[in-house]
């Protein structure tokens, strides 16, 4: 009997953009996902910096990934207290979903970050890692956040680098086409009055035009 393949994709989605939503259908298709779980993450471990209200993130994460057959978009590590770790909702699917496969997708530089995860080895070891890489023509020198899920990598990523690698450990890739979308050039633009048209969804640009959200600070003068 074939195991239920559960797809997790986790990121600060501050705000989701369209290479964000390239992924979610690509890990459906190349992946061979029966279900892809969105999870807006709660307070990041790195403390990379302060995100958008968790309320605002789920709602602009429903209006991206909401219209995708397939995709659930799960807001419970928005609700934790203290730092939100990928271990504790591998471990809490594990429990909703016994006898089901995980693949916890993320950027090739994440992945070689593992090793300064929390419970790096127990995650590895709980789900495959599904690599998500953008095509080598892609263009270089576009800075990405740690909290971007899709970070551009400047190698083709390989799992024999990481030390003390458990032998059950699995890897997967996905590749994604060449694309320089990324959240902190978004903020940035919308900080700046700039049009952000095409590089999120329009529903998403909608949302964040009628709550000021990225809007710069009142001069105080």
């Amino acid at each position: 009997m074939t195991r239920r393949r559960v797809g997790v994709f986790g990121g600060a989605f501050d705000p989701p953009h369209v290479t964000h939503v390239a992924l979610a259908r690509a890990a459906l298709d190349q992946r061979d996902l029966d279900e892809l779980r969105i999870f807006p993450t709660g307070h990041p471990w790195h403390k990379a910096r302060v995100l958008s209200a968790a309320a605002h993130r789920i709602a602009m994460a429903e209006l991206a990934f909401g219209p995708i057959p397939g995709v659930i978009v799960d807001p419970r590590e928005t609700s934790r207290e203290g730092p939100t770790y990928t271990l504790d909702t591998l471990q809490q699917l594990q429990a909703e979903q016994p006898g089901a496969e995980l693949v916890l997708i993320m950027g090739s530089d994440q992945a070689r970050a593992l090793p300064g995860w929390h419970g790096w080895r127990e995650i590895v070891s709980a789900a495959i890692v599904c690599v998500a890489e953008r095509l080598e023509s892609a263009p270089s020198g576009v800075a990405a956040e740690p909290t971007d899920p899709l970070p551009r990598p400047a190698s083709r990523f390989d799992p024999g680098t990481l030390p003390g690698l458990p032998a059950e450990a699995r890897f997967e890739f996905l590749e994604l086409p060449p694309v320089a979308t990324s959240a902190t050039d978004i903020r940035a633009r919308l900080a700046r009055h700039q049009r952000i048209s095409g590089l999120v969804p329009p529903a998403v640009e909608r949302y964040i035009d009628q709550h000021h959200l990225y809007a710069p600070p009142p001069d105080d003068h």
